[in-house]
């Protein structure tokens, strides 16, 4: 926002926007992978810490957008607002889902995901876990910037608190996609995030159409992401429950199979006594 205001192209600034978070993931992966500080830890050191280094950069809490400059948003002229929005949208998620895809696929990427899978069997194959977990903390970290510079974008203003609240959409996403898509192409479960992501936000718009107070969001906030922990661990109970149930009922044949053939055994032993009497 303050690269905006500022003169700087909106594209530009976007991808400012990223570099800036990239930067921020670098310190965070110094913190985990060299000073050994629990990655939960990590997240809370940098984000105390970006609080200022963000004031210092706006100079004050809230930049406004509106009115005053061109954004990404303006690049395409729809009439609507919303669809606007939706265009430049899926052009950014479109453009991300390729890029991480091609990553992904490349020796690094390969590297990376194989130490966010086992990082023995990482470092036994001769891969970097430290730089590894650098480069993903760079990207994720960009990413996120990314999305908070469309976010400002699309608001028409930038402020220092507009992002509280925002890692429980992204873990309910996440988890909501893994819930609906399993074992699909990289690029599906990527798309899936997205569809989680509108999921959530709609039995948010559901529960404020009920009539709830938006004071209490934050409870239903919460709530919503307990659930949503707690479902993969219900999902593989259910599992658990019908692959028991299914054990219990094929041994009930089986017993009841032996049961009959033994009856059968016996009758045709009967059977061959009578014949000898």
């Amino acid at each position: 926002a303050h690269a905006i205001v500022t003169g700087v192209g909106p594209i530009a600034a976007t991808l400012m926007g990223f570099a800036g978070g990239a930067a921020a993931g670098a310190v965070s992966g110094f913190l985990t992978t060299k000073l050994h500080i629990p990655d939960l830890l990590t997240g809370i050191l940098t984000m105390t810490g970006l609080y200022s280094v963000n004031l210092f950069i706006m100079g004050k809490a809230n930049i406004s957008l509106i009115g005053t400059v061109k954004t990404v948003f303006n690049l395409v002229d729809s009439g609507d607002a919303t669809t606007t929005g939706i265009i430049i949208g899926a052009i950014v998620v479109a453009i991300v889902i390729g890029i991480l895809v091609f990553f992904f696929h490349t020796e690094m990427g390969l590297a990376a995901a194989a130490v966010g899978n086992n990082q023995n069997m990482a470092a036994a194959n001769g891969i970097n876990n430290d730089a590894m977990k650098i480069i993903i903390y760079m990207l994720s970290n960009g990413l996120i910037a990314l999305s908070g510079s469309l976010m400002a974008q699309t608001n028409g203003y930038a402020d220092l608190s507009m992002g509280i609240g925002t890692i429980v959409i992204a873990l309910a996403a996440i988890i909501i996609s893994e819930i609906l898509l399993r074992s699909v192409p990289l690029w599906a479960r990527l798309l899936m995030i997205i569809v989680g992501a509108v999921i959530y936000r709609l039995i948010i718009a559901v529960v404020l159409d009920l009539g709830v107070d938006p004071n209490y969001l934050r409870f239903f906030y919460a709530l919503m992401l307990t659930i949503f922990l707690s479902l993969p661990l219900l999902k593989k109970k259910l599992q658990l429950m019908t692959i028991r149930h299914g054990n219990r009922r094929q041994a009930r044949i089986v017993q009841a199979q032996m049961q009959a053939a033994k009856t059968d055994s016996m009758r045709t032993h009967a059977g061959d006594q009578q014949k000898e009497v």
